[in-house]
């Protein structure tokens, strides 16, 4: 199944308090319960201003719904064609 990146524009998104961040994380769940277990997401990372995002899902589409239904900003959803690592180059 393909793998996605999410951009997810957050002003802010650093300074989220651990609560914060886990009220996310609940409200992120509960949506992915009520779309069905083709959308996994894997883990995300915060920066400065945005959450990078990592989940496994048949389409964009689905994607793009988890974050209507959530409340979350989508501001890029990319399919990743390729994985590299340090490995990769031996």
């Amino acid at each position: 199944m393909p793998k996605y990146v999410i951009e997810r524009a957050i002003p802010g998104a650093g300074a989220l308090s651990q609560t914060e961040l886990q009220g996310i994380s609940q409200r992120s769940r509960e949506v992915l319960s009520k779309l069905g277990p083709e959308i996994q997401w894997l883990q995300s990372y915060v920066t400065g201003e945005k959450i990078y995002c990592v989940y496994i899902a048949p389409n964009a589409e689905i994607i793009r719904e988890h974050a209507r239904m959530g409340g979350f900003p989508a501001d890029s959803v990319e399919e990743v064609k390729s994985i590299i690592d340090p490995t990769s180059a031996e």
